[in-house]
């Protein structure tokens, strides 16, 4: 009997059309809706083996509600599933998956936001677009000659190491497990010390209880005046309000998020015209030296195939009651 997945948010502009082909190859039915789930449109998935979604609220009541359907299985499309209650799914033995995708896509991307931010080329493009040519305000640093800091050497961070390692430029890197081959390009440190001497910081670790706010006020405290934050990586790991006062005081030069503590129901949207009660968002906006990417440094094609796919083998392999290296169940 064939596997049955429901996918929520499923995009027919780039995703339906892999899942269309893959699923075939796989033997798997699927059916999908382009909307978040919600108690009301679960009903959609009953009879599903597993629902695929991104994130979005995955607390208890809405995995009892699926559970409640004869879902067996919750398959992420992305590598973070913070947004899922694992207390309530591990209650219901319901199974978890996550998904992953090359790092260079996310590596890169967060490249680029450092580049743009030493350079500041958002405050230069938005200056473009009222053709003010000057060069007052627009200068800018070498990465070249900073010292940049990677907190997360998994398969993301090494990766960005890697990359930067052709830009001749001082890297720093903590994890509290380290890599041998990391340490051929990078200089591992303690926590406070990176703080003390990376010009730019970049995040690539994932979100948990212990590191929440892992960048708070007394973090922002004891780094270079002037540093420059990067994050592609949870929105959790940065105290917004800190950060927004850090900006202020001119502690913190610039900031390029890809992510924000509070995107959920903001991020993937069109809010065009609508009044969004985000005060954080709203300041963030308001300051030159800030660039906002919407959550997309994930977003390839390479990644987005490789995301339908972990689906797909998750959902079969839990059908089957066969182990698969993306179920986070038991982690």
């Amino acid at each position: 009997m064939a596997v049955k997945v429901f996918f929520y948010t499923l995009r027919p502009y780039d995703e339906q059309g892999i899942v269309e082909e893959l699923a075939k190859q796989y033997g798997i039915e699927y059916g999908y809706t382009e909307v978040y789930p919600t108690m009301e449109n679960a009903q959609l998935a009953a009879g599903c083996d597993a629902v695929s979604v991104t994130p979005c609220d995955m607390s208890a009541p809405m995995l009892q509600r699926f559970h409640d359907l004869g879902v067996k299985a919750i398959c992420c499309r992305s590598i973070g599933y913070d947004h899922i209650d694992l207390e309530k799914a591990r209650e219901l033995g319901m199974k978890i998956s996550n998904a992953d995708y090359p790092p260079e896509g996310v590596a890169n991307f967060a490249i680029m936001l450092m580049l743009m931010s030493l350079r500041k080329a958002g405050h230069i493009l938005k200056r473009g677009e009222v053709q003010d040519y000057s060069l007052k305000g627009k200068l800018g640093r070498d990465i070249s000659h900073c010292t940049v800091g990677v907190i997360g050497t998994g398969r993301i961070g090494q990766t960005v190491l890697k990359h930067l390692s052709g830009f001749g430029c001082r890297l720093l890197a903590y994890d509290l497990y380290q890599s041998e081959e990391v340490k051929k390009i990078a200089e591992y440190v303690p926590l406070d010390t990176l703080f003390a001497e990376s010009d730019v910081i970049t995040l690539h670790t994932n979100a948990t209880e212990e590191n929440h706010h892992l960048l708070n006020a007394e973090a922002f405290a004891k780094m270079k005046p002037g540093v420059t934050i990067v994050n592609t990586a949870r929105g959790k790991l940065i105290d917004s309000d800190a950060l927004l006062k850090a900006l202020e005081s001119g502690q913190v030069g610039a900031a390029s998020l890809d992510v924000l503590e509070n995107e959920n129901g903001l991020y993937y949207y069109d809010r065009m015209g609508d009044v969004i009660p985000n005060p954080e968002l709203a300041a963030l906006r308001a300051m030159p030296n800030v660039l906002l990417t919407d959550h997309t440094a994930f977003y390839t094609y390479e990644a987005v195939k490789s995301m339908v796919l972990s689906v797909l083998e998750s959902a079969s392999a839990f059908a089957e009651g066969l182990p698969t290296r993306h179920d986070v169940t038991d982690r």
